[in-house]
């Protein structure tokens, strides 16, 4: 049996799946840990993994809060621009640690999730086999693709491999700090860092189903769509709300882990909600603060947490911020959406979901009442965006979720 190392960034979008991988791999007699600051034990603490503390002294207990405050809110591009350099730090930190901790805990193979590239640098660095995950999009660069943080739609014509280029271009302008980081770890370590892309040629596992993708003609053969990883036999927590006899169609709004504060756009999609004559559930992850969430229960259903794969079996629609675990969730059950993207890799989600017809798509930063409520209206009535969501469902339905990505891992270290 193999004891893997999980190397990935300190946010829920991320651990969450990957625990769920990490409890498909226990069960099969493996050892996982995950490995990084202190403050991200808790995301791991008691949910079948175990955990290894680096940067003790670098990074004590309420820096990853800190972390989680800038991210929720980039503010522009100075934000931006910090964000981006304290990203580039945690990923500094892990490469200087790493060696030793994975030495320490016995790592024989890593588990490098795509937005950390400090994984796939250290295992190579100490020569054991890696494997590369992508929780959110896929991060393989392609010309014909548009680069995984932009809106912009499919568009193979020369017009779009122009506009593809420019914003690599861009791209690659905003990760100096990151480029940076890597070329100098790297030649600490003597290697190239950004040879496969910081990918393991070796095997790269996603969660999304294909049909979520933009076409693709350059992934490796070692790439290989998949399904969300979620425990399909894990019972569901108790739920804080019931649906009751309330006979109106069930919409259900989220803007996820670190954008839930955002009451001004809660309160748009409870009007365009409002407006429609449907039942609004809007749970806020207890980023409101009470008297927030008391102003919006005015309008609608408010709550911290849902068990939300349940919620979802029962909405004919969702607004969602596009993180990619709850737009899996949905499309799981085939809800068509309204996607509202407000940062990072959310408005190529979103790009991505109206190429598969099965969202539309009103950016956050230009959400108005009208536009919503057109928006989700198309989401409850209009048969082509159902037809779409229920392309993915069945897609999803007929992957092998967790069980194969495991299978693959398995395969993939058998001649390690």
């Amino acid at each position: 049996m193999t004891h893997f190392a999980v190397v990935a960034p300190p946010l829920p979008g991320h651990f969450n799946p990957l625990l769920v991988l990490a409890r498909e791999l226990g069960r099969r007699g493996h050892r996982v840990t995950f490995v990084h600051m202190a403050d991200a034990e808790r995301m791991v603490a008691g949910k079948g993994a175990d955990f290894f503390t680096v940067a003790r002294r670098t990074h004590p207990p309420g820096t990853l809060d800190a972390y989680l405050a800038r991210l929720a809110k980039p503010a522009g591009p100075i934000g931006l621009n910090a964000m981006l350099k304290a990203t580039a730090g945690l990923t500094d930190m892990l490469c200087n640690d790493l060696p030793m901790a994975l030495r320490e805990i016995g790592a024989e193979a890593v588990i490098a999730d795509q937005t950390e590239a400090a994984g796939g640098l250290i295992a190579r660095h100490l020569e054991l086999p890696f494997i590369s995950t992508a929780t959110a999009l896929p991060l393989n660069r392609e010309i014909g693709v548009p680069p995984p943080f932009v809106p912009w739609p499919y568009d193979p014509s020369e017009k779009g491999l122009f506009w593809n280029k420019g914003g690599y271009q861009i791209t690659d302008f905003l990760m100096r700090p990151m480029s940076r980081v890597l070329a100098a770890q790297g030649r600490t370590c003597g290697l190239d860092p950004f040879r496969d892309g910081g990918f393991s040629p070796r095997l790269t596992v996603a969660q999304m189903p294909r049909g979520l993708d933009f076409p693709r003609r350059e992934l490796p053969a070692t790439f290989h769509y998949g399904s969300p990883w979620r425990d399909a036999a894990t019972p569901v927590a108790a739920a804080a709300w019931q649906r009751g006899s309330d006979p109106r169609p069930l919409v259900f709004c989220s803007f996820g882990t670190l954008q839930g504060a955002r009451a001004d756009l809660f309160r748009k999609v409870a009007l365009a909600a409002r407006d429609l004559g449907v039942r609004l559930l809007v749970a806020h992850g207890g980023l409101l603060s009470a008297k927030a969430a008391a102003r919006l229960s005015e309008l609608c259903e408010v709550v911290d947490f849902v068990p939300q794969r349940e919620v979802l079996r029962q909405c004919r629609a969702a607004v969602l911020h596009c993180g990619m675990n709850t737009v899996l969730d949905a499309l799981a059950e085939g809800v068509p959406l309204v996607a509202m993207p407000i940062a990072f890799e959310q408005p190529a989600t979103a790009a991505r979901l109206a190429y598969a017809e099965a969202a539309r798509v009103v950016p956050a930063a230009g959400a108005s009442r009208h536009r919503l409520r057109t928006a989700l209206q198309a989401a409850l009535e209009d048969p082509a965006l159902a037809a779409g969501a229920a392309r993915l469902k069945a897609q999803i339905a007929g992957g092998g979720g967790v069980s194969e990505a495991a299978d693959r891992i398995e395969q993939a270290l058998a001649g390690a």
